[in-house]
């Protein structure tokens, strides 16, 4: 059987070797089926398997293949809505067990990297920049945030000699640097979690797409060629979950975003970023940057609505490439690749139960790196009794798109259009 290629992503083409992982055949069973292996699937299998429990991960491409192996590798805190925003919408009560997890996720990728020797070039630091005016006050508010909910070590900066000891350009006006970001390379970081969950006695089958799910106890979750037996099953395909539970599809919506990786920039790439650290905009279409372990600039930034594929990559990233680094007119792109995150109208994720033993989680809408990390955890902490957490997840409601799938596309691409409008007049 042929399975899905990778994206033709730097990602893809930089993969520490993988083993054949054979699709499912005929009949097995578990204590907890998971259907996904991107960060979702693999941290949950990696919290059950640390706790004794046998699990059966389904994958309908390959280990990462999906948003897992083709983001932009920056490990950034907290939620898509900050916890400010949790607050004025839902309360205290709400946002207070969401605070005490929102710098989690990072935590548990280190672990996981130092505990099971991950090869994914991790480094650290992380920044956020803005562009002027309003902009430069958001991040001192998110600096003010932060410290309030227990992570004091942010550090702002607003002249533009400042913000080039950590990035060379001039486009930015303030910098706000975060020592306990950093950034990875994604589909390396997947993988290493595959092969720690394995040693642990998990099992993982590539190209065994889940076509029906039959609820009850066991559940029993049938592939093309084979049917696993469990006694939990979570849902972590996120945007590639596709139609396999349409009540979760009608409150979610998959969207594209683009990358690209440039030529070995040698020298020069030390000069591009001083700091080596990743660095993100506060625009609400933002743009995100950072070093790959060789050397290149990878650049990400703009969204399609609806997940439809562009048909030339660089031609939409490299043009946002230029307006950050003028310098780089000569430098050739090697590699543009896109992949689909999950939006939700909220901005937050979805987590909840379809039936007693069903769980789900979904909707990163595009701040998923450190997110999946923590919600594994969580997700392992619910199977196995302990549902409090979970419970803070699951009580943030899970709005329907206006318009209905219909409509969904062409109303949010409207909404963004005004975001973006408000970016480029610094309102």
């Amino acid at each position: 059987m042929t399975l899905p290629a990778h994206a033709p992503s730097y990602y893809a083409h930089s993969a520490n070797p993988a083993p054949a992982r054979l699709p499912l055949q005929g009949s097995t069973q578990a204590d907890v089926c998971i259907v996904g292996a991107g960060y979702t699937g693999l941290s949950t299998g990696l919290a059950l398997a640390e706790a004794g429990l046998s699990v059966v991960v389904l994958e309908a491409a390959q280990v990462g293949w999906g948003a897992s192996g083709r983001n932009g590798g920056q490990i950034v805190h907290s939620f898509s809505r900050d916890l400010d925003v949790i607050e004025a919408a839902y309360g205290r009560e709400t946002a207070e067990p969401l605070g005490r997890m929102m710098f989690e996720g990072a935590a548990i990728i280190r672990e996981r990297v130092a505990k099971y020797g991950i090869a994914c070039d991790l480094k650290d630091g992380g920044a956020y920049t803005a562009i002027g005016g309003h902009k430069i006050r958001q991040l001192a508010e998110h600096q003010a945030l932060w410290q309030r909910w227990g992570h004091p070590g942010l550090q702002l900066y607003d002249t533009q000699a400042d913000v080039r000891r950590f990035v060379a350009t001039d486009r930015y006006s303030a910098l706000l640097f975060d020592p306990t970001g950093g950034h990875i390379h994604p589909l390396n970081l997947a993988l290493g979690e595959a092969a720690a969950l394995e040693s642990l006695g998990g099992r993982i089958h590539e190209g065994s797409a889940v076509v029906r799910i039959e609820r009850g106890d066991p559940a029993v979750v049938h592939t093309a060629q084979g049917q696993v037996k469990a006694r939990w099953v979570v849902l972590a395909g996120n945007a590639y979950l596709g139609g396999l539970e349409p009540a979760l599809a009608a409150k979610s919506m998959p969207c594209g975003t683009q990358v690209v990786a440039t030529e070995p920039l040698g020298a020069r790439a030390a000069e591009l970023i001083p700091s080596d650290c990743c660095v993100e905009d506060n625009n609400f279409l933002l743009d995100y940057f950072r070093l790959s372990a060789d050397g290149r600039l990878l650049y990400g930034g703009g969204v399609i609505y609806g997940a439809r594929d562009p048909a030339r990559v660089e031609a939409l990233v490299r043009p946002k490439l230029l307006k950050t680094f003028p310098q780089l007119a000569d430098v050739s792109i090697d590699f543009g690749w896109t992949g689909n995150f999950l939006l939700t109208l909220s901005r937050l994720p979805q987590v909840g139960r379809l039936a007693d033993n069903l769980y789900y989680a979904q909707g990163c809408s595009g701040h998923g790196v450190t997110y999946t990390h923590l919600i594994g955890r969580v997700l392992g902490e619910a199977i196995r009794g302990q549902a409090e957490r979970f419970d803070a997840f699951a009580r943030l409601p899970h709005h329907p798109f206006p318009g209905g799938r219909l409509l969904r596309v062409p109303l949010t691409a409207l909404g963004a259009l005004w975001y973006d409008l408000r970016d480029r007049l610094g309102v």
